[in-house]
């Protein structure tokens, strides 16, 4: 049976530091991806953000537009605090994903889909698609690779492309060549553009 994953089981998850997902920087797939892009001020979100470590890596290089969302109060206060320096280049909000009514350019998958419970993966493809810019992106990391019980779960290339390609066009789903040691061969790279 999985837990109810709401705003109390993630607290929880943080207050006993049971965060086993939290490689303490930002993944090394991504920070390749973000290397490449020129202009700074496209509306990024980032959800389910955690400790933030890929947004504080885009405000390190001068990327002005990023808004983080995590159903986690504790560790959005903590985020909001570590990130201030950055003033109104950066928005913490503590809500739910699906909630979110705005439009953004880019949104950035780390550890968020294999957090949900996986009846909610087709609304995270609906809401996806809703949420970006008709010529935005989704790009990020996703597991290539089954867990037991959960949260995390996993999944692999082809439940990916049966889900995304629904509303998505996939420019690359592919094993990703530069995960962290712990990850090498169980992840995968996503970038997918709106139909």
């Amino acid at each position: 049976m999985n837990p109810t994953l709401d705003a109390a089981y993630w607290n929880q998850r943080y207050e006993q530091q049971q965060t086993g997902w939290d490689i303490g920087s930002c993944s090394t797939p991504l920070a390749t991806y973000f290397d490449q892009l020129t202009d700074k001020h496209i509306r990024i979100l980032i959800p389910g953000c955690g400790n933030a470590y890929e947004a504080a890596y885009l405000l390190d290089k001068g990327f002005t537009n990023i808004t983080l969302v995590d159903i986690a109060p504790l560790v959005t206060e903590k985020v909001k605090k570590q990130l201030a320096t950055y003033g109104n280049a950066v928005r913490v909000l503590t809500a739910d994903f699906f909630d979110m009514q705005e439009q953004f350019d880019l949104i950035v998958e780390q550890t968020f889909f294999c957090a949900l419970n996986p009846d909610l993966r087709s609304s995270y493809v609906v809401k996806m698609h809703e949420l970006l810019h008709p010529q935005g992106k989704l790009v990020g990391v996703l597991f290539n690779r089954h867990f037991e019980g959960g949260p995390p779960f996993g999944g692999s290339i082809a439940l990916y492309d049966a889900l995304f390609t629904v509303r998505f066009q996939l420019q690359t789903l592919a094993p990703c060549y530069n995960s962290i040691p712990p990850r090498s061969g169980s992840e995968v790279f996503i970038i997918a553009r709106p139909l």
